[in-house]
This record gives C-alpha cells, sequence and structure tokens, in this order.
C-alpha cells in the first residue's frame, strides 16, 4: 500500500530550483511517515528492496549495457568503466547490500547516555534521523540503492541527484527499490531521483537550507571540492583518498609485498587504493616489493633512491606526492626512518587512510597514534577502507572531517540526537 503523503508531477516545474524545492518538501513530508515506523516495519521494507532488484535483474543490466555503450563511445577511461560496470555478480551483491542494512541494529531511539541531575531533572540523549539527505554521486550505480538503503534504514528521506554517466542504471535500480518501499508501506517519495542531469540542480540541492538537512558528495575531486565550495547546507564528504602504505623496517617481507600490491591493484579506482608507498631505507625486501608491482602492470614514479633500484621507474614530481590517480600509478619514497614517514604522511595525507605494515609492536601503536587520518592500519590493505569491511552494511561515503562523523558513514553516520528531560515539576529557582 503506498503511504505517499504528497504528490506531485515534477514536468511542472519551471526551474531547477522549483524542481529540487517540489522534490524536497515532497520527502520531508515521507520522511515524517517513515521516522514514525518501527524497526522492523522499516527492515522489512528493505527486505521487498531487494527482491525487487533482484526480480528487476533484466531490466537493469539493459538499462545498465545502454550506459557502458554509451561511456565507451564517450571516452570514459578504464577505471570509471569499472565503476559503472553491473553484471549479474555485482547486481547481487547490490541486493545483499541491501539486506545487510535491513539486518543492522537500527540506531534510532537509542540512548547514548542519561544521567540524573541533583534537582531530580532526569537527561537522556536519544539518536534521531538527521532528516531529508541529498546525495550527489557520479559513475557508480551501487550509489543508487547503498544510498536508499541507509537512509531509509535510519528513518532519513533521500534525495539522489546521479550522474549523467549512471542515468539509466540509477532510473532502473531506483524503480525497483521504489516498487519494494511501497509494498512495505514505506512512502514513494521518501526516496526519489532527481530526474535531471542539468548541473543546475545540483546547485539547487546546495542552497536548499531548510530544505535538505545535510548533502553527502561521492565522486572526483571536482564533485566534492564544488559541493563543499558552493554548498549552503551541512556536507559530510572526503575531497582525496591520497592514502599511503609505510614499509617499516621490521615488516615481514611477505606480508609487506602482499599487501603492497593488493593495496595499489586489487582495484585501482576506488577511493581506498593506495597512492603513495613509502619504504623504510632498514627494509631489504624493497626491490623485490617493486618488482611485483611493475610486473604487476603498475607505473611507479619515485624518488631518487626508489628510481635507483628499478629501472623501469620513472622520477616523480612534487605533485605526484598530491595526486590521487585512481589508476594503475604509484608515487614511491624512500624514508629513513618512521619520523619520516610520518612526516611525509603529515604533509601530504588526505586524512582518509594510511597504514604501516610491521611486526614491531611498539612502532605500529605510535603510527597508529600519531597519524590523524580517518582511518589509520597496521598490517592490512588500505583496501579495506570500506563500510561492509567495517561491519556497517553498505557505506554512503568515507568522511575526514572532524565533526559529526568520520571514517566510514553507515547508519550511526546518518544520525543525530536530541535531548530528552523529564522531570517531576521543577521550575529553575
Amino acid at each position: 500500500m503506498n503511504h505517499q503523503p504528497q504528490s506531485f508531477d515534477s514536468s511542472q516545474a519551471q526551474s531547477p530550483d522549483e524542481l529540487v524545492g517540489m522534490m524536497a518538501r515532497a520527502g520531508r513530508a515521507a520522511q515524517r511517515v517513515l521516522a514514525g515506523m518501527d524497526s522492523a516495519a522499516r527492515a522489512s521494507a528493505l527486505r521487498l528492496a531487494a527482491k525487487h532488484i533482484r526480480s528487476g535483474a533484466e531490466a537493469i543490466l539493459a538499462a545498465n549495457a545502454q550506459d557502458v555503450e554509451a561511456g565507451r563511445a564517450n571516452g570514459l577511461s578504464p577505471a570509471m568503466l569499472d565503476r559503472l560496470v553491473l553484471d549479474e555478480a555485482r547486481l547481487e551483491g547490490i541486493a545483499s547490500a541491501v539486506e545487510a542494512v535491513a539486518a543492522l541494529p537500527d540506531p534510532v531511539g537509542q540512548v547514548i547516555d542519561q544521567s540524573e541531575r541533583p534537582n531530580g531533572l532526569r537527561m537522556s540523549r536519544v539518536r534521531v534521523p538527521v532528516g531529508t539527505i541529498g546525495i550527489i554521486y557520479e559513475s557508480r550505480p551501487n550509489v543508487t540503492a547503498d544510498a536508499a538503503a541507509l537512509c531509509v534504514r535510519a528513518g532519513n528521506a533521500a534525495l539522489l541527484r546521479g550522474g549523467s554517466e549512471a542515468a539509466q542504471s540509477n532510473r532502473a535500480i531506483l524503480a525497483a527499490f521504489q516498487k519494494g518501499l511501497v509494498e512495505g508501506g514505506v512512502p514513494e517519495a521518501a526516496v526519489q531521483l532527481i530526474p535531471t542531469q542539468d548541473r543546475a540542480a545540483v546547485g539547487a540541492m546546495l542552497t536548499a537550507s531548510g530544505l535538505i538537512d545535510m548533502i553527502v558528495p561521492r565522486g572526483g575531486k571536482s564533485l566534492v571540492a564544488r559541493v563543499q565550495q558552493d554548498a549552503r547546507v551541512p556536507v559530510l564528504a572526503h575531497l582525496d583518498g591520497i592514502c599511503h602504505t609505510y614499509i617499516h623496517a621490521a615488516a615481514d617481507p611477505q606480508m609487506a609485498r602482499a599487501i603492497a600490491l593488493n593495496a595499489k591493484m586489487r582495484r585501482t579506482g576506488i577511493c581506498g587504493a593506495m597512492e603513495t608507498l613509502l619504504i623504510d631505507a632498514g627494509f631489504g625486501e624493497a626491490k623485490a616489493l617493486l618488482g611485483d608491482l611493475l610486473d604487476a602492470g603498475c607505473e611507479l614514479r619515485g624518488d631518487a633512491r626508489i628510481c635507483a633500484l628499478d629501472p623501469r621507474i620513472v622520477p616523480a614530481t612534487d605533485e605526484d606526492w598530491d595526486t590521487e590517480y585512481l589508476d594503475a600509478v604509484l608515487s614511491a619514497a624512500m624514508v629513513d626512518n618512521l619520523a619520516g614517514a610520518l612526516a611525509h604522511i603529515d604533509r601530504h595525507s588526505s586524512a582518509h587512510t594510511d597504514a604501516i605494515v610491521t611486526d614491531d609492536e611498539a612502532a605500529a601503536e605510535h603510527f597508529l597514534a600519531a597519524v590523524d587520518s580517518a582511518i589509520v592500519m597496521h598490517n592490512a590493505s588500505s583496501q579495506f577502507a570500506d563500510g561492509g569491511e567495517f561491519g556497517l552494511g553498505a557505506e554512503i561515503g568515507i568522511a575526514t572531517g572532524r565533526l559529526h562523523a568520520r571514517g566510514p558513514v553507515a547508519l550511526e553516520g546518518l544520525t543525530t540526537y536530541k535531548w530528552l528531560v523529564r522531570g517531576t515539576g521543577q521550575a529553575r529557582p
């Protein structure tokens, strides 16, 4: 049964501002209904959404094929095409991720803490939905389902604006998702997709203060930079994923080689991919480790000491240390010690994910404490920088700021809190 509290015809909008306003108001009305549903009902609606994604596989994959064909014709890079392409396995992964979110503990209503004042007032802080969340993203169609599922589970309405590269895929996924929501009693307007690729619609979302409560951008540097510069709505985002892996002098050689190769080459186009490799001068297997990367097809750009180890390595420029390649390209530097690695990371890290490989527990603990990034790892590939790998289900993004949420943002990051005060007739003197 469809309980959509407000219906409208988006074709009646005369401008992007009017369109976004109409959709946001419908979303806010739907969010009030959604927030009033109990946890089991929201979870059930998400399981139905996953069911419809599976049953709609043929239509979704056909739509995706259109996007991929257009992307190739328009010269999308291999990394961008990899983000765009769906197959049966990836679509099953999308449906499974929605079910995983449905199975997660519901943060809404959770009591964060409580106390009693000397005058008898009982205070508590309780998690509540943020409200209406705008998500602006580029070529990954899985974000449509991930973002929608996380918002619905946490009682939020979602206003989605996907990139033109995945326009057909996003529409097909959302159509299936909404069928499940409606079947589960959630208003259709709780999750909406902006029906135009006009860039002015993004600007309208960024300035919709009072209608949209938070913006989450997921995409390239230019998109995130524009959002952070122009938004009049709070933003939860990371700008770059300049992730470092430091191979300490006491690293196990086989572990170091395996982690470095995985951190860079498993998937080069994700934000958790290693972009700079730091090798301690005391590590004895540097040449072999670099050879693994070169043999795997990775272009290496190194400082003078790194270049001296293999003639296939080209000199790095100053710009390389601050570049998120999202491709099979890696900058590499040799450092004298842990202090040198920390200094390099402090200068060049984007505060996303940085890792150390070492068997020296004291060095590892010092690194974990000293590196001020959202995610800091010991003896693990930076490719684990993902909400699903953290046990959070699907993530809505990685946040590298210091306010509200940091690291993989999932359900808890999509809530805020309110104070509840219970008295017995107290009046302030």
